[in-house]
C-alpha cells in the first residue's frame, strides 16, 4: 500500500465535506451498476466497505432489513451519518472498519464496496477479499478502479501516488479463490468497473454428475 491506513484516512476526512461534489460520470454509472448487483431483498443484511459518504449504504438502504457501513475515515463516516439522519433512516449504522478487520458481527448476507479496494496492494487485496468470505455473504458485489487495459498515462482514472488498482483479471482470481463464483464483470471504463461473486452451496445429497 502506497500510503497507510492513517495516512489515507486523514486525506479523507480532510476532503470529506466536498467529496459529494466533484465526481466524474463514471464513478456514478459504477455505483448505479453495483446498487443493482447488491439487489437486496427485505430479509437481507447489507454490509457497505469503504462506505465513504454512504452513497451505496443509503442508496440500498430502503431495500434491505438492515445496511452496516464501514469506513476508516472520521470525516467521511460522520457524512453518512449526517445524511442518513436527513432522510429519515434508522436501519442504517456506520461505523470505524477496514477490509481486512470489517468490525462486523452477526449474520452477513451480501457484501459491497465501491471505490476503495484500489488503496490495497494486490497482497492486501488478496487478504481483504479473503476477510469478506469469511464472513460468508452469498454475494459480494465491488465496484472499484481496476484495469482492463493499460492505463493511460497521460490521464489515469487514479492517482499513481496514492492508488494501486489491480487488472480485472488479477481480481477475478482473487475471487475465485475466496470461494466466490465470478457472475457479472461490467467495464464501465478501461480502468473502471464492477465485479460480482456469488457462493454457490453444493447438496451434499446430490449425485456428482460423471457424465463428461
Amino acid at each position: 500500500m502506497k500510503k497507510t491506513v492513517e495516512e489515507h484516512a486523514a486525506r479523507f476526512t480532510a476532503k470529506a465535506a466536498a467529496y459529494d461534489d466533484d465526481k466524474r460520470p463514471e464513478y456514478h454509472a459504477c455505483c448505479s451498476l453495483v446498487v443493482d448487483h447488491a439487489d437486496p431483498t427485505p430479509e437481507d443484511r447489507l454490509v457497505d466497505l469503504g462506505t465513504g459518504t454512504g452513497a451505496i449504504a443509503l442508496a440500498l438502504a430502503p431495500e434491505a432489513s438492515e445496511v452496516v457501513g464501514r469506513d476508516i475515515s472520521e470525516g467521511m463516516l460522520e457524512q453518512a451519518v449526517k445524511k442518513a439522519d436527513e432522510l429519515g433512516y434508522d436501519t442504517v449504522e456506520f461505523g470505524e472498519g477496514r477490509f481486512r478487520e470489517p468490525n462486523v458481527e452477526g449474520p452477513v448476507d451480501i457484501v459491497s464496496s465501491n471505490f476503495a479496494l484500489h488503496h490495497l496492494d494486490d497482497d492486501a487485496k488478496r487478504e481483504a477479499i479473503r476477510t469478506i468470505a469469511e464472513l460468508e455473504p452469498r454475494r459480494f458485489v465491488l465496484g472499484d478502479v481496476m484495469l482492463f487495459a493499460d492505463a493511460d498515462p497521460d490521464d489515469p482514472f487514479y492517482t499513481p501516488a496514492v492508488d494501486d488498482p489491480a487488472t480485472v483479471g488479477t481480481l477475478a482470481d482473487m475471487f475465485t479463490d475466496a470461494g466466490f463464483v465470478l457472475t457479472a464483470v461490467e467495464r464501465v471504463h478501461d480502468q473502471v468497473g464492477v465485479l460480482v461473486g456469488e457462493r454457490v452451496s453444493i447438496d451434499p445429497d446430490q449425485p456428482a454428475d460423471t457424465s463428461l
